[in-house]
């Protein structure tokens, strides 16, 4: 399908600052290249058809969600130097050019299987039912609970950087930016649902939509094992941590990270 060859470059393209910083490839890129996806798909069909108002609706969506996270990522590494060093102890040194070009053209692939359901949508020449107008509210509703979390947990560090965010969303969920980025995939997924065609379609879809969960659950507990390794001698943020769900509002949920299971397997 020449679509998704299209939008394969226009991803890669969007990430390849990748290739000055590694870390880019999974951070700054990842916003922008899900905003080329979608602009890409709403120009393919706005010149060859095939777009309805639910899609379009969809696209938007999924171009502003990517351009808002991706700008938002870049201005906080180019304007927080606390971030910016903390940054540069965690990823270390760069890798060398072959492994970048690897991770570029997965990193590609693995956004157009994110993405599926929207670009499938189109590709299929799908008409708009119930469940895309379901995916479009909740990919709506989770690119605005991830933008607000960010914007609270910046005002927050910025007021007491000695202490995580515990106040707005925060109060229901430790991660809300996490929970609003799956939910926002989520409802990627769902709109494609019911018009993927054949097995490998299907693959690519339930792929890419496992990644993200995983890859978001990962980034959960590793932010709890940076919590616990920083504030972990708090009272506050025992009490904090001990009562609010780490990723899922309203789910008991409270740890990913365990001390004394890491603690085992390194000895």
């Amino acid at each position: 399908m020449m679509l998704v060859w299209i939008c394969l470059a226009a991803a890669l393209l969007c990430c390849c600052m990748g290739f000055q910083r590694f870390v880019w490839f999974m951070s700054i890129g990842y916003g922008y290249a899900v905003a080329g996806i979608a602009v890409t798909v709403l120009v393919w069909g706005a010149v060859g058809g095939g777009l309805t108002p639910g899609l379009v609706a969809a696209l938007v969506v999924a171009a502003c969600y990517g351009i808002r996270l991706g700008t938002f990522l870049l201005l906080r590494e180019m304007g927080n130097k606390t971030y910016k060093k903390l940054l540069d102890t965690k990823v270390g040194k760069e890798p060398p050019v072959f492994v970048k070009a690897f991770a570029w053209l997965f990193m590609g692939l693995l956004y157009i299987c994110e993405t599926a359901g929207l670009i499938f949508r189109l590709g299929n020449g799908a008409p708009d039912d119930a469940l895309l107008y379901v995916g479009v509210v909740i990919m709506a509703a989770g690119a605005v609970i991830e933008a607000l979390a960010d914007k609270q947990k910046s005002a927050q560090k910025a007021a007491r950087p000695d202490m995580v965010a515990t106040q707005g969303l925060f109060r229901l969920v430790r991660c809300p930016n996490y929970f609003g980025e799956m939910l926002f995939w989520t409802g990627v997924f769902l709109s494609g649902v019911t018009v993927y065609q054949g097995v490998w379609q299907w693959v690519a879809a339930v792929f890419g939509y496992v990644c993200i969960i995983y890859i978001m659950l990962d980034g959960a507990k590793r932010m709890e094992k940076g919590h616990i390794a920083r504030y972990g001698q708090m009272e506050e943020y025992k009490a904090y941590a001990g009562k609010t769900p780490l990723v899922f509002p309203f789910i008991p949920l409270y740890h990913l990270y365990d001390p004394a299971r890491d603690k085992k397997v390194k000895q």
